[in-house]
């Protein structure tokens, strides 16, 4: 239950500051929205008023529209509302990723959206805020999960995709479009042979690129003839898994879908693919430790995930730990989900 102080609370619409008359990433149409990053289940159209980071512009306005009324802050910039101090600072999670410190009768909030500890080259890396209180996320939110080192992943990838690539075999590689896309095309060693991207994936990239983050030459597979599609790695999002789209790469390609679910037994069979890589952007157990110890907040708020074990966790390490019901986690579900037949 919100205590007087409480500088956020829980709304219908969503994560709402009294004292600033502001909301956070809220899942339902209000006058002053402040949006951590551009994913759908964080970002929503109906808004009166957008407050973001800088490099989250290009994801709201080609996904919510040119139109919506978007203020922008670059990290550490700090501005007043009602006599509440904002700032934001990197997430880590995707590109323009943001916490949102609040500061306002003495005390620091900081909501922290989604977000992940590992630098990836793509976005700002993750920076620890130090407040009182701290909203985190749980989507991984138990022990099992602990994701490879950077440096590993790739190796892996790189090493499946040459495989196939020397079988003359396309190498199909299933993941969110916004995010984890482009951390693949950055990661990946384009030596091995062409890559194509499916027609979701490009426009994002356009907008990675336009905020100087390093990508590979991609193609369109109308682009290549049938002997380089033959050696591509193929990056598309999980709904073109079945489609009339996949059709173009022959009669067997080799595909593998890239989730931190993957490190759950029977998630690849259920996705019915050839290989699962263990890639999320969001933290993993350690990673969740590490930035709520970093933090120095004595109150923890948890929402979307594994939610009653990590309150469970932290009350036992003498933190004030507690529940924040929200409905985010779309993006991730979506990586559970089974696929849907394919029409025939």
């Amino acid at each position: 239950m919100a205590a007087p102080a409480d500088l956020i609370v829980a709304r219908p619409e969503g994560l709402y500051c009294p004292a600033g008359d502001f909301f956070i990433d809220p899942w339902r149409p209000v006058d002053r929205a402040v949006i951590t990053h551009g994913h759908s289940d964080h970002a929503r159209t109906g808004h009166a008023h957008y407050l973001a980071h800088i490099h989250s512009a290009g994801t709201l306005r080609q996904r919510l529209g040119d139109h919506i009324p978007l203020q922008t802050l670059d990290y550490g910039e700090v501005i007043e509302h009602h006599g509440v101090r904002l700032s934001l600072h990197p997430a880590g999670h995707v590109l323009g990723s943001a916490q949102v410190r609040l500061e306002h009768g003495g005390r620091v909030w900081v909501a922290s959206g989604d977000y992940k500890t590992e630098a990836d080259g793509t976005c700002a890396p993750f920076e620890p805020v130090r407040c009182d209180t701290f909203i985190t996320e749980s989507t991984f939110g138990l022990p099992i999960y602990r994701w490879p080192a950077q440096a590993v992943l790739f190796g892996e990838i790189n090493a499946w995709w040459r495989r196939n690539a020397d079988a003359g075999r396309a190498s199909v590689l299933l993941c969110y479009a916004f995010g984890k896309a482009q951390r693949l095309l950055h990661g990946v060693d384009a030596s091995i042979g062409p890559i194509v991207v499916h027609g979701a994936v490009e426009p994002l990239n356009a907008v990675y690129r336009a905020a100087g983050v390093g990508l590979p030459p991609t193609h369109r597979v109308t682009e290549l003839d049938k002997t380089a599609l033959r050696r591509a790695l193929v990056v598309a999002p999980p709904s073109a898994q079945g489609t009339p789209w996949m059709q173009r790469f022959g009669a067997d390609p080799v595909d593998a879908f890239a989730s931190g679910w993957m490190l759950v037994r029977g998630t690849r069979r259920r996705r019915g693919v050839d290989r699962g890589f263990v890639m999320s952007d969001h933290a993993d157990w350690p990673g969740l430790m590490s930035a709520i110890k970093a933090t120095g907040a004595e109150h923890i708020r948890v929402t979307h995930g594994s939610v009653p074990v990590l309150v469970r966790w932290l009350s036992e390490q003498g933190l004030d730990a507690q529940p924040f019901e929200t409905a985010y986690g779309d993006e991730d579900a979506a990586d559970q989900a089974t696929p849907e037949a394919p029409a025939p």
